[in-house]
């Protein structure tokens, strides 16, 4: 009888081994890194981090440990830095196949040059580019590529990946008005989920480019779709650091009550996302771990792609060489004792330019982003690169004149002033450049009560005080937008804002280029009470 009930209790738990066993062999893992918003940043930033050859070494290492793996982008490969001014997309091409992607959504930036070259980039590529929301009909030879959705088979298993684009990349970017942007985001994600479903496919990825905030409202809404990766709005999610907006990777129920998860890591190729995920026999995602991983500048660069990025910046040196096509009629002012101190020629001219991009009531620039005067005669792209070196982009949002007014105070609020001079050796960053807006101050009163009058240009050409209950629309760039130099209400009670325009630099250079022989004048935009200046 024992024996008997010892080969039962052994049956038992051989049954339940092979049982468990065989739901293991039914659980599949897979790994996920991803990118976004790179911008064209191949090379490391300015503290030595990021770039595409530490991103290289990563992966390597990355994929000597798991076996089952999808690299995926979530747009924004164009615009950036004078890589995409030199090859236009010909450069993402062969990094994009040399790095091995096997996804990507096109971004508001990949419209920035046209059609021709948004064709020959989506041709080039080696690997399924996605876009579900736009109809390019109009435009054959991209309309034959791009897909709204693809299937890519990891160890014989069909990952579904489908892709959805910002439709304000008609105000963000320059799409021809034949290519049709849908924004029922969840009504085309959910429609080619099931689509997918219907192919048998049971594991779905969602790759965005339309902001979190639009993805943070998508997730709830979504049917059949486990992760969501995306892009747009350059947000870090992160566990480890400390400047990250939320945890790595946001967790949310979808429509069907299963569950879904969202990241997003960045931008201008500084961290990697990796996922880590497990789905049960039926596609169900019963676990998943992950975090941004930092491209540190401790990380040695692979060698292979650290070849390809030196071989395509050989000819970046003589690009920053090249006339912009205008001329300097004199030494343009943007030393930093003047401009951030006072009106300077350079402060108008970027303030000018950005209400020439955006068309905005007004503009405001900080005086520490301007950094060098330009000299008189043919101005160089090196030249403008040189005033303006942080790689900024133009940003936009919308402000009561209140705040527009607290702003200007944050702005004068570090000049120092003894017996009526203000020391230039005091200047501060903060300090606003404007156009289309006119302010005095009195710099010997306290911080917070030095602005005396601000007017703004109406739609007669004239000036008029500014109306604290009406609501501006203003230009900048993205690092006041952020809240940089003390314009926290930039940030904070900004509404419509939009972070993401072209670069200021090259907004600039264009700008000149349309007004040669640049020559501004110093028009009273900013006037001192009760103070003077110390010599130069």
């Amino acid at each position: 009888m024992l024996r008997k009930m010892s080969f039962l209790l052994s049956a038992l738990v051989l049954a339940l081994v092979a049982a468990t066993a065989a739901a293991q062999d039914d659980t599949f893992e897979l790994t996920i890194l991803h990118t976004n918003d790179s911008h064209s940043h191949h090379e490391p930033n300015s503290d030595g981090d990021g770039g595409i050859a530490r991103q290289a070494t990563v992966m390597n290492q990355i994929r000597g440990e798991v076996d089952n793996l999808l690299l995926l982008s979530a747009g924004d490969r164009f615009t950036g830095t004078l890589f995409h001014q030199q090859y236009r997309g010909a450069d993402q091409i062969q990094i994009m196949n040399l790095l091995g992607y096997d996804a990507l959504v096109i971004g508001n930036h990949e419209f920035d040059d046209g059609e021709e070259l948004l064709e020959a980039f989506v041709q080039g590529v080696e690997f399924p580019v996605l876009s579900a929301n736009v109809d390019y009909s109009a435009f054959p030879g991209i309309d034959e590529v791009i897909e709204p959705f693809t299937t890519v088979e990891v160890a014989g298993e069909q990952i579904g990946v489908i892709g959805l684009t910002t439709e304000d990349s008609t105000v963000t970017s320059n799409p021809n008005d034949a290519i049709i942007f849908d924004a029922d985001y969840a009504g085309i994600a959910n429609a080619a989920a099931a689509e997918l479903a219907e192919a048998g496919v049971n594991k779905i990825v969602l790759l965005t480019h339309i902001g979190i905030s639009f993805d943070l409202d998508l997730l709830p809404q979504l049917e059949g779709i486990d992760v969501v990766l995306g892009g747009h709005s350059h947000t870090l999610l992160a566990n480890r650091y400390a400047d990250a907006a939320r945890e790595y990777p946001v967790v949310a129920e979808s429509a069907t009550g299963e569950p879904i998860i969202y990241a997003q890591v960045g931008s201008n190729n500084v961290y990697l996302g990796r996922m880590d995920l497990e789905f049960d026999a039926d596609g169900l995602l019963t676990d998943f771990d992950g975090d941004a991983i930092l491209l540190s500048r401790y990380i040695t660069p692979d060698a292979e792609v650290q070849a390809l990025v030196e071989e395509l910046a050989g000819p970046i040196e003589a690009l920053r060489a090249e006339p912009i096509g205008a001329e300097a009629a004199f030494v343009l002012d943007g030393d930093r004792t003047v401009c951030r101190l006072e009106e300077c020629h350079l402060g108008n001219i970027i303030t000018d330019a950005l209400i020439a991009e955006t068309g905005a009531d007004i503009a405001i620039q900080n005086g520490g982003g301007i950094r060098a005067d330009i000299d008189a005669g043919e101005i160089t792209l090196g030249e403008v690169l040189t005033v303006l070196p942080f790689g900024n982009l133009v940003s936009t949002l919308d402000l009561t004149g209140a705040d527009i007014v607290a702003s200007l105070e944050n702005g004068v609020s570090r000049i120092t002033v003894t017996d009526g001079v203000i020391s230039r050796s005091g200047a501060n960053g903060r300090f606003p450049q404007v156009s289309n807006l006119r302010y005095s101050f009195d710099p010997t009163q306290e911080p917070g009560s030095r602005i005396v009058s601000v007017e703004v240009l109406n739609d007669m050409g004239a000036f008029e005080p500014i109306d604290p209950e009406a609501v501006y629309s203003v230009a900048t760039n993205d690092f006041m937008r952020a809240g940089g130099d003390g314009y926290e209400l930039f940030e904070t009670n900004a509404m419509n804002a939009y972070d993401f325009g072209r670069p200021l630099d090259q907004v600039v250079a264009e700008f000149m280029a349309l007004f040669s022989p640049v020559s501004p004048e110093i028009e009273g935009r900013i006037t001192i009470v009760n103070a003077e200046l110390e010599a130069r």
